[in-house]
């Protein structure tokens, strides 16, 4: 590495961390380490092999609303290995499965006559009907959006779920960043736009590499050690010195034992609460209260190894009644219509649970007869053996926006901005419920901002900062 360049150190590898380290690499103007604490790239954008099979932490799919600039990049970096795939999944509604995304068809043909009737007339006279409110929750925007049959029977339950908290519980921000659809308008928007002779050539259709979503960042990860940056993986950050204003230094645990190391700048895409606890008492008792007010979701994902060709034709099923643990179940091989192997296939069920609930500590077995249940419950009935069950557990799956989070992250996010040389980012680090391509964005926006010399334009960032609240996750 050239001595005489800025140094510039980026904690965690997912996406964001991968792509501010592409970027700063190929502009040649900086030295650039990015340190990972797992044993592979990705993070819960990662991939991995069950029985032969690419698995990943859940769903994943890179969308077409993507930015241009940002998918052309990828499909440069994976070539062929990109695969573009029509959307085929199901979502349980009223006990009827319904595809998803929404087809008109499905809606006028799959559904009660009265319960369509009644989510359209609701949808179409919510805002004259929905209840008066001094402060906007996540329920009341949706209940204005759409009316209450809709809420009722899908959004609510769901949230619950995934949240465990009330509608009334989760803050405004939650309803405008998660649900597209969140307004009539907006929902028949995405309704018709599956039309044929309306939509685009990629409405219902989604970016997967053939080796499992993990491949975009172990190509992300290849085309920036080419740039010549450094990937150190197994290399976990523990802790960061901060005086006068500027991080002195960070420590990392690696497989030979501590290291401490003196970067010019650090760019941390982790969970903004790691980062406030790994400063230790040089983070006020404000911001300190503040790391341990804001939470996220966990999540247990259940693998499980069938012993056919394939469970279902479909990709996912989305299951919105809370008489249902899971919240989605996914089979890899539909995402990119694997033939091989014939011999069996690989469940992926996702539980929203919080380490220290009833299921966190219960087996892989134990999970997986479980999950056999669960599915017979829903008419999908398990009937191929059962050759093994794994799981994982994301302590920091989703960030949880509760209606008191805002101040606390502004709490954390203003002593942090605070900091000269330090800059938290991505999905983790601003507690953002985004998809892959939103956190590439924030990574390209942090690489704009930053000049050969080391400066950081705040006030180009802060512009960025606000786009990126407008970001809506693609389901």
């Amino acid at each position: 590495m050239d001595a005489a360049r800025i140094n510039v150190a980026i904690l965690g590898g997912g996406p964001a961390g991968l792509g501010a380290t592409l970027k700063l690499a190929q502009s040649g103007k900086y030295n650039v380490r990015l340190y990972e604490g797992g044993e592979r790239v990705g993070g819960n954008a990662g991939s991995f092999m069950i029985d032969g099979i690419h698995c990943d932490f859940g769903s994943h799919r890179l969308h077409p609303a993507s930015d241009p600039a940002i998918l052309a990049d990828l499909k440069s970096i994976l070539g062929e290995a990109l695969l573009l795939r029509p959307r085929h999944g199901r979502i349980r509604l009223q006990g009827k499965w319904i595809h998803f995304p929404l087809k008109p068809i499905d809606l006028a043909t799959r559904l009660p006559t009265g319960f369509a009737a009644s989510l359209f007339f609701d949808a179409a006279t919510a805002k004259v009907r929905a209840p008066k409110v001094k402060d906007e929750t996540f329920e009341s925007v949706l209940l204005a959006g759409l009316g209450r049959t809709m809420c009722e029977s899908f959004y609510f339950p769901y949230m619950r779920k995934l949240w465990g908290l009330q509608p009334s519980e989760l803050a405004p921000t939650l309803a405008k960043r998660r649900v597209s659809g969140s307004s009539l308008p907006k929902l028949m928007k995405k309704i018709f736009g599956q039309v044929p002779g309306l939509r685009s050539p990629t409405a219902g259709k989604f970016y997967y590499p053939n080796r499992g979503f993990g491949l975009i960042c172990d190509r992300l990860s290849e085309e920036a050690q080419k740039a010549g940056s450094d990937v150190l993986l197994r290399t976990r950050f523990e802790g960061i010195t901060v005086q006068n204003s500027r991080v002195q230094s960070i420590r990392l645990k690696t497989p030979e034992g501590e290291i401490n190391q003196s970067p010019d700048i650090v760019w941390s895409t982790l969970p903004i609460t790691s980062l406030v606890r790994a400063a230790g008492s040089a983070a006020p008792d404000a911001v300190q209260n503040a790391a341990r007010s804001i939470r996220y979701r966990g999540m247990i994902l259940i693998y499980l190894v069938l012993e056919q060709d394939r469970f279902t034709e479909f990709d996912a099923h989305y299951f919105p009644e809370e008489s249902i643990p899971i919240s989605r179940l996914s089979e890899t091989k539909n995402y990119y219509d694997a033939t091989e192997p014939k011999t069996h296939t690989v469940l992926c069920a996702e539980l929203p649970s919080d380490p220290g609930d009833q299921y966190w500590s219960m087996s892989d077995d134990a999970l997986g007869a479980k999950l056999c249940e669960w599915l017979g419950g829903t008419g999908l009935p398990v009937k191929a053996r059962v050759r093994q069950t794994q799981t994982r557990r994301l302590p920091f799956a989703y960030p949880v926006y509760d209606r008191t989070y805002a101040e606390h992250f502004e709490t954390m996010d203003n002593w942090i901005g605070g900091i000269e040389n330090l800059l938290t980012f991505g999905r983790q680090g601003l507690f953002a419920h985004d998809n892959t391509h939103h956190a590439l964005a924030m990574a390209y926006g942090a690489v704009s901002c930053l000049s050969p010399d080391g400066q950081f334009d705040r006030t180009h960032w802060a512009r960025l900062r606000h786009e990126f609240e407008s970001h809506v996750v693609e389901d």
